[in-house]
């Protein structure tokens, strides 16, 4: 499958998920029935699947509504400060002013008295009163130190009212001229305030009051069969019926709405994977290839959610969620791979039917499989993380049923038949992980383990046909293993790579020193055909390997084990030869490419160190240790490692490595002394 010819942005991919996951999100039918009061019910029997309240018509909520609120009296704030400030001011003016003189002290004293009944009534203004009346309210609430007083509209006062009670209840002997002559209305002033809150909020509390239901159809109850009228109650439970589904799916309106808030949620987290990869990860992110496999993988896990919660086909913990961590780690890193799976959980948390609990368990669970699976190159991990998985689950749900029932009796035994099906199904992650490989062109730790076997047909063919190779490539896999695994690269990847980088040749297998018995075939040659020949053991180890069906990472191996390199042996003879000729130097170039990861650039080494520490007349440590220098450091003054992701500590890890190796496998060994004879 080859995603890189599509040439499509990575983002499309993304957005592409996010569209498809929200499209698939469950919701509930339309309502399939038209009726019309009056009119005959065209369908079959219909009865009630669930409880449902019969609603009210707008009208009749409406009216009751209005009928409520004839009982509501409005809310007022008094400020009985102002009382006690224009009693002041009135006493200030009487004695700063020269008609205090003029005017009596029990007239002063007569109107600060008054003034103080009619503030602790209240005064409104005229406009409030002008209101009042219209709404035809008989009464306001006034709020006093928050404790609200019912008070009549007639006992309430406006400045003109105030000042008329004033006048009209002054003692018979007093000099009506006189009183109007302390100008009362400079101290009459309106204290009571409309409380807008208070009185939204009390007429609130009204209108909630009145019920929008007039009754209940049970779960079952019959509404209405084939060919009866539609009456006024039964239109009302029809009407109410639809209302009831329409809820659910928001209308045709709300359900565009609906749409667009599902996309927007799941674009959120589907593009918070996005930013992952392209910050951390971006390897990963600038190949389509692999964007394309985790975003099959979280689209795969919701669509099965979702199909599964809007059919109700079986419980939703029967899903193997932590499948999918297990193929994400097995052909990327940890985390990657729990990254991948929380995203997942997030997105099939929206459609769970308990939420909170599913996240728990699944994210438990995610976090068991990078624990427990470090690699999977064995039958034997994957039932081993199995194991852990449903363990952890069945511990996480009896752990949340004793934390929110605190009753052991509340456990459902079937959960457990329902985990125990799902660690059966995690067990097809085996089969999985090869269909995936198939599909993606991915390389697994199982498939290198099978691939390392000797008795694979191409490797059995390599040691019969080329026994000398297939020492050779023994050898080397031992020490780029090694080294591998000293820098952190893949030593298994390393390793298998090894054994299969000569393969190609065993289509001339005599022209190679290895498989020669005393007889060379290149004294018969040219330089450049002997070049010719040997270089092109590598293009013919490509067509073998294809031919095999070996992965594209093997075969990389096979590729850049020699990289751009040339054919140092028949180049340097042939310079010496003849120093004056003109060299075309591609006739002795390997055609590469040069080693691009750790992994091809360890077996490099490792092939040309063990090569050539065949030629070595000593192996003492002085001369192991020369010629391994020698060798990687012409390759790197070649360029040829320059591709490769590794640093100078990297390289000298390898040098000792491949030192420490070689004096191993060259040790010495004690003579054995025969038996003497009598």
């Amino acid at each position: 499958m080859n995603i890189k010819r599509l040439n499509i942005p990575n983002v499309v991919y993304f957005v592409a998920t996010a569209l498809l996951i929200a499209y698939f999100f469950p919701r509930e039918g339309k309502f399939r029935y038209q009726f019309h009061e009056g009119k005959p019910w065209r369908y079959g029997l219909l009865t009630a699947t669930s409880d449902f309240p019969i609603y009210k018509t707008q009208e009749e909520i409406k009216q009751e509504q209005d009928s409520a609120l004839k009982k509501f009296s409005p809310y007022f704030k008094i400020d009985l400060s102002v009382s006690s400030t224009q009693t002041d001011k009135l006493g200030n003016d009487f004695n700063n002013n020269r008609k205090g003189s003029e005017i009596p002290r029990e007239y002063v004293r007569y109107i600060s008295e008054q003034l103080s009944y009619i503030y602790q009534s209240g005064i409104l203004s005229s406009d409030e009163l002008i209101k009042l009346k219209e709404n035809k309210y008989e009464q306001i609430f006034i709020l006093e130190n928050a404790v609200a007083k019912s008070v009549p509209i007639s006992n309430l006062f406006t400045t003109k009212t105030a000042y008329e009670y004033i006048l009209n209840n002054a003692p018979l002997h007093f000099d009506k001229n006189k009183l109007q002559s302390c100008n009362i209305n400079n101290y009459l002033t309106y204290n009571l305030s409309y409380d807008k809150d208070m009185s939204d909020k009390v007429k609130d509390d009204i209108l909630r009051s009145v019920s929008i239901s007039s009754g209940m159809v049970q779960a079952g109850e019959r509404i209405v069969d084939r060919g009866e009228i539609v009456d006024t109650h039964t239109y009302n439970v029809l009407r109410s019926l639809k209302t009831v589904y329409e809820s659910k799916t928001g209308g045709d309106r709300r359900h565009s709405i609906m749409l667009a808030g599902q996309f927007v949620l799941v674009c959120g987290i589907i593009f918070c994977f996005w930013f992952y990869l392209w910050f951390f990860r971006p390897k990963i992110f600038h190949k389509r290839k692999n964007v394309f496999f985790l975003l099959c993988c979280i689209f795969m896990c919701c669509f099965l959610t979702e199909f599964c919660v809007a059919y109700g086909l079986f419980n939703i913990y029967i899903l193997p969620y932590a499948i999918v961590p297990i193929v994400v780690r097995t052909f990327f890193d940890s985390r990657t791979a729990l990254f991948t799976h929380l995203i997942t959980v997030l997105i099939c948390s929206v459609m769970a039917p308990f939420p909170h609990e599913f996240i728990l368990m699944q994210t438990i669970a995610g976090m068991v499989v990078i624990f427990s699976l470090k690699d999977l190159s064995q039958r034997s991990e994957l039932i081993r993380c199995a194991f852990f998985i449903f363990l952890s689950y069945v511990l996480t749900y009896i752990s949340l049923v004793l934390y929110q029932e605190g009753d052991f009796l509340k456990i459902n035994w079937m959960m457990f038949l329902y985990l125990g099906i799902n660690f059966i199904l995690l067990m097809f992650a085996y089969v999985l992980v090869y269909m995936l490989e198939k599909t993606f062109g991915y390389i697994s730790n199982i498939t290198l383990v099978e691939l390392s076997n000797i008795n694979m047909p191409l490797l059995k063919k390599l040691s019969e046909t080329c026994p000398g190779t297939f020492q050779h490539s023994l050898q080397v896999s031992i020490l780029a293993a090694e080294a591998a695994g000293k820098i952190n690269a893949n030593a298994q990847l390393v390793r298998t790579g090894a054994l299969y980088h000569d393969v190609g040749k065993m289509t001339n297998p005599v022209f190679f020193t290895e498989n020669q018995n005393n007889v060379n075939p290149h004294n018969q040659l040219s330089f450049d055909e002997s070049a010719r020949i040997v270089i092109s053991h590598v293009s013919e180890g490509v067509k073998i390997a294809e031919k095999y069906n070996l992965p594209e990472a093997i075969i990389d191996f096979i590729r850049t084990h020699h990289g751009k390199g040339k054919a140092k042996y028949f180049y340097n003879s042939f310079k010496n030869q003849y120093p004056d000729r003109k060299i075309d130097e591609s006739v002795f170039t390997y055609p590469g490419p040069n080693p691009f990861s750790k992994e091809t650039a360890v077996l490099m080494m490792a092939d040309s160190v063990e090569a050539a520490s065949r030629s070595l007349k000593e192996h003492s440590e002085e001369e192991i240790q020369a010629l391994v220098n020698k060798i990687i450091d012409g390759q790197m003054a070649d360029g040829l490692l320059k591709n490769a992701p590794l640093t100078y500590k990297d390289v000298e890890t390898v040098k000792q490595v491949f030192i420490d190796k070689l004096k191993m496998m060259y040790h010495t060994r004690i003579s054995y002394p025969d038996l003497k004879k009598d």
